[in-house]
């Protein structure tokens, strides 16, 4: 789904298609990790992941770093790290940590790649050293909106689009502990009366590279599972 960084097609993405994309992904991922009979963390959750039909709807694809997660297990750790700089969360990317927390901040960088029609890994300008550092650098100067992308037409007199940048950022957030989860998220982008928390410094990812760290033994603070799935797509409900 580099579809909002080609030049060619990004006019087709209006404020309305972005939005649909934006609520559909949130969806998906709020149904692997509440919904799904078995409770599942992507891992590699990013735009080229995101399959979009005829009609703009998005599907989560590639499950084949998907891990199950089994009773009241929440987090697991890796030797064997795989995954995308730009959409790893840092807990991930140093200690090989991952939750369904890892998923919220992919989701987060997708959400400000979608509003401002720029990709994560790669971004350049203003000083910043990915998007996230100039969205929190726009954020933290009251000029948030200037991160949309001009191409889009946003609504006059809404605060809708700086909601949609406030909820990225929330789920970049360094810690893990201070991100939403997916059913917080979709909350939040769907209903306007639920308050949101002011984001702090995100987490700053660099790097245009997939990073695999080989190692002979992957373990689990928990008891999780291998992947053993064989979805290959799941539609965003």
């Amino acid at each position: 789904m580099h579809v909002y960084t080609d030049p060619l097609k990004q006019e087709q993405l209006d404020w309305r298609i972005r939005v649909q994309i934006i609520g559909g992904i949130a969806q998906g991922l709020l149904y692997l990790h509440q919904y799904s009979r078995l409770r599942i963390v992507h891992r590699d959750l990013k735009a080229s992941n995101i399959l979009l039909d005829s009609d703009m709807n998005p599907k989560i694809s590639d499950f084949g770093m998907a891990r199950i997660f089994v009773g009241n297990q929440s987090r697991a750790n890796t030797n064997r790290i795989v995954g995308t700089y730009g959409y790893m969360s840092p807990e991930y990317a140093m200690e090989g940590l991952f939750s369904i927390k890892s998923d919220v901040f992919a989701f987060g960088v997708l959400l400000l790649e979608i509003l401002s029609g720029k990709k994560n890994t790669g971004f350049y300008g203003c000083d910043s050293p990915s998007l996230l550092g100039h969205a929190w650098k726009l954020w933290e100067n009251n000029r948030a909106l200037e991160l949309m992308d001009p191409l889009v037409d946003v609504p006059s007199n809404s605060l809708i689009p700086l909601r949609y940048i406030q909820v990225g950022l929330l789920c970049v957030q360094e810690n893990p502990a201070d991100r939403p989860t997916m059913c917080d998220v979709v909350s939040m982008l769907n209903n306007e009366q639920t308050i949101l928390a002011s984001p702090q410094h995100p987490a700053f990812t660099v790097g245009r590279r997939t990073i695999v760290k080989s190692s002979p033994r992957e373990g689990t603070d928990g008891i999780g599972s291998e992947n053993g799935l064989t979805l290959s797509l799941i539609e965003a409900r």
